[in-house]
């Protein structure tokens, strides 16, 4: 995410981005903030056969279920089950294969309560019939209705819809999967399950488990049947039903299977190609196999939340899905980090599952910790560490993350389980974990947790008992203050050394609200050369630190494995932060000087570490550099210019050269064209947006000639280059192309260019129907998006073109927009 972009833009894209939308929908929860407590369990799942249908002019689903029960402990002659909108016509017990009407009332549409036709004892199997008619578009039509999702989703079902597929697929997290057929709908219940769908014959279906059986049906459909002999829990039933192409993998003697549209499928192992790997290395690290029967991956459209990890089926949202040259781009491989989050899925959340919802940690912050683990491992510490500090400010700068626990009992429906909790805390929870017990205790604990927990639930105190019976230490601590209690230490850090006595003093204030935390800190102390290490524990609002040392430090570095989820103020001075950037040995320690340095500039210090994080070994802070500089600091520039052209020239990693190259345009320097003119013809398209963008600087006309011969073939980042220089030059021929690439744009570049380009365009044209288009396309963004706080800068757009569109004597087109800024201002928020 650029740094320019605006609020509103940041929480869109983790809401995109991220998949699950942290919403508060547990069942059998009173209204206002009370004790979450554990579903009761009084009936168990065992086994759930489902065949359905699907009417694809009306989006409903026709099923049939065959659904084993037992009572968990206690007897019973009653059945609760969730069904959320249904149509009930018939619910029956199965006996002797004999169909036997039960009575049953339906609470609001939600709840089925069933009478059985006997008292079972506890352990005793039952099966239950039941044929019903599910809608998933008409469940938020009924008012004071709580649901999580609808479930089923139908994209283009009428095939309606240019150039979008018509698909189906479903959403189960948290309590959705109750919107298309009838369950016991708790993370704490288990059950295998058998799927049939009856689907037109020309499409491919994918769910849980394996496909048994694929039967062709005189009308033109066809029947897949798929079975998972594994239990696992009820929001991780999956389907998908589309035009997919399957690329067949391996993983030792189990099917990995990619589906994608048909013309991403020559991409598919570029895509996806990394899994195998990924289900090695995570079946060694954690000394338990990868438990499905088959592992797949399907793209669908139209999915907002990111990826869903449905037990041997994730569910990937479209952006995973790319072309050739944006595979080009992507230095860690596109879609690694999402791919490795869902899979470590498939052991924290799958094999064992989250007891109820206030214990989601076990699910969501194990994927994330696992994909930053993978970064790790496969691209070099530096990068999951960058990765990790990406998730601290995430988390740093939600404002409400830090008032509730990792695990929170107690919450309101309004409020929820805060999202950058349970995913950007709880990962760095469990690397601090990791830390403190070393990576074999650490590992070998999570493989004793998941055997324990295998095809059952959990609680974190199952993860601490684990952890503690491997590494013979009492957790208690960690957990009480990590888990049970909120927020996290703010730390001040002073030094002061005593030549007389020898002695460095190191002061650290905890000035957090709330309560104390204790914290097992490294330090590394720098003297004549060599380092050492201290161990400490800091455990009091301001603790005193004093170490006898034969010379005055040149650095103390404190938390020296950059471990702490902490909001730090460290107190050095520029000279020993250039001394950290050049000696210590991590990125963190790296990064922490360059800060500094952005700060401090001026100082010889400052710049010494800017340039020297120019030719940093990690690309990413090589970009940060690179994006500090500014055109107008003579002196910087001057010295950084060198490394800076061969930066756009010569460096490895793509990202790096669009950034250099952008630096270069921002000059505004004919030296450079030549150097542009050869980017263009750069494989990466992101590095020929960014020439094209710093060509049209310096030589308008020739960028504009470029554009055109660029323009038949020109997609995603070259695109919105030649809307740019089309924005600066072009007229009414060049509209039908800005307006198809706006259409086509990410939701971060449509609102990008409806304040920085469109209006420029709009406000010159002479077709007065293409201008109202443009002014029509810029209030429905700002209508869509309004809840982001986006209206106001896309209204300043529309007063711009109105004034223009005056200026050249077009009274109807100003009042257009006048019109459409009114509509925005009464429109309320989506």
């Amino acid at each position: 995410m650029k740094k320019n972009y605006s609020c509103f833009l940041l929480i869109l894209f983790f809401t995109l981005i991220f998949k699950e939308s942290f919403a508060q929908p547990f069942a059998g929860v009173k209204e206002g903030k009370g004790y979450r407590e554990t579903p009761e369990r009084i009936n168990d799942l065992v086994d759930t056969k489902l065949d359905v249908r699907f009417d694809y002019q009306k989006a409903y689903l026709y099923g049939k279920e065959w659904v084993t029960l037992k009572p968990h402990f206690y007897a019973t002659d009653s059945l609760r089950l969730d069904a959320k909108g249904m149509d009930i016509h018939k619910i029956a017990i199965v006996k002797a294969g004999k169909l036997q009407p039960l009575t049953y009332t339906y609470d609001d549409s939600l709840t089925l309560n069933i009478k059985l036709d006997k008292k079972y004892q506890g352990g005793e199997q039952y099966v239950v019939y039941i044929d019903y008619t599910s809608k998933p578009n008409l469940l938020h039509d009924k008012p004071g209705h709580k649901l999580d999702g609808k479930g089923l989703y139908f994209v283009n079902p009428k095939g309606t819809e240019k150039d979008k597929p018509t698909q189906i697929w479903t959403q189960g997290e948290a309590e959705a999967s109750s919107c298309w057929f009838p369950t016991i709908d708790v993370p704490n219940q288990k059950t295998t399950q058998q799927l049939s769908m009856t689907v037109p014959a020309r499409y491919t279906t994918l769910s849980n488990g394996l496909l048994i059986s694929q039967k062709n049906n005189a009308d033109g459909t066809r029947t897949d049947t798929w079975k998972q002999k594994l239990p696992h829990s009820p929001y991780l039933f999956m389907m998908a039903i589309g035009e997919f192409k399957i690329y067949k993998d391996k993983w030792r003697n189990k099917e990995v299977n990619y589906y994608l549209e048909p013309k991403y499928f020559p991409y598919a192992k570029a895509v996806f190609g990394q899994t195998p790997e990924m289900m090695e290395f995570f079946s060694k690290v954690l000394g338990v196999d990868f438990p499905w029967e088959k592992y797949s991956q399907v793209v669908v459209r139209d999915y907002p939340l990111g990826a869903m990890e449905n037990s041997s089926a994730t569910l990937h949202g479209d952006y995973v899905q790319k072309s050739p040259w944006e595979l080009v781009d992507d230095p860690n491989g596109t879609g690694g980090t999402t791919i490795a989050h869902e899979l470590f899925h498939q052991w924290f959340g799958d094999l064992a599952t989250c007891e109820s919802w206030s214990n989601e940690t076990l699910n969501e912050s194990f994927a994330v910790f696992g994909e930053k683990y993978w970064n790790e491992k496969k691209y070099g510490k530096d990068d999951g560490d960058a990765k990790r500090y990406d998730e601290l400010q995430a988390y740093l700068n939600n404002k409400t993350a830090a008032n509730q626990n990792l695990v929170p009992f107690y919450y309101s429906d309004a409020e929820g389980i805060n999202g950058s909790n349970i995913y950007d805390k709880g990962g760095l929870v469990l690397n601090m974990l990791r830390n403190y017990l070393g990576d074999d205790a650490f590992f070998k604990g999570l493989g004793l947790y998941l055997k324990n927990r295998s095809f059952k639930s959990a609680e974190v105190q199952d993860l601490r008992l684990a952890l503690e019976e491997v590494s013979g230490k009492d957790l208690n601590w960690f957990f009480n203050q990590w888990y049970y209690g909120a927020g996290h230490p703010v730390l001040d850090i002073t030094y002061k050394w005593d030549d007389a006595t020898k002695t460095e003093k190191v002061f650290i204030a905890q000035n957090q609200q709330g309560q104390i935390f204790q914290l097992p800190v490294a330090i590394d102390i720098y003297t004549n050369g060599t380092k050492q290490r201290h161990k400490v524990w800091l455990s009091h609002a301001k603790d005193t630190l004093s170490f006898k040392l034969p010379a005055k430090p040149y650095l103390v570095n404190v938390d020296a494995d950059k471990i702490l989820l902490t909001k730090k103020t460290d107190h050095k001075t520029p000279a020993e932060f250039l001394y950290q950037y050049q000696h210590a040995p991590l990125y963190m320690d790296r990064f922490e000087a360059y800060q500094m340095a952005t700060e401090q500039p001026g100082t010889p210090e400052g710049k010494q570490i800017l340039l020297a994080a120019l030719k940093d070994k990690y690309y990413g802070l090589r970009i940060r550099a690179i994006r500090t500089i500014k055109t107008d600091d003579k002196d910087l520039m001057a010295s950084a210019l060198p490394t800076v052209i061969d930066l756009a020239t010569t460096d490895p990693k793509y990202p790096v050269r669009t950034a250099a190259i952008t630096l270069l345009g921002k000059t505004g320097s004919q030296s450079y064209k030549q150097l542009y003119t050869a980017a263009l013809n750069s494989p990466s398209y992101n590095v020929r947006s960014a020439a094209l963008t710093a060509l049209n600087n310096v030589a308008p006309d020739e960028a504009f000639k470029t554009a055109k011969t660029l323009q038949p073939k020109a997609e995603g980042p070259v695109a919105i280059a030649i809307v740019g220089v089309y924005a600066m030059n072009g007229s009414d021929a060049e509209w039908p192309f800005v307006i198809e690439a706006f259409k086509n744009a990410s939701v971060q570049v449509k609102v990008d260019n409806a304040i920085k380009t469109m209006p420029k365009i709009i406000g010159r044209m002479n077709n007065r129907s293409y201008v109202a288009e443009g002014i029509t396309t810029i209030r429905d963004l700002a209508v869509t998006y309004k809840r982001y706080g986006i209206a106001p800068r896309l209204i300043t757009s529309l007063e711009e073109i109105a004034k223009q569109r005056k200026d050249k004597n077009d009274d109807e087109s100003a009042n257009l927009a006048q019109k459409a800024i009114d509509y925005i201002k009464d429109a309320k928020s989506n």
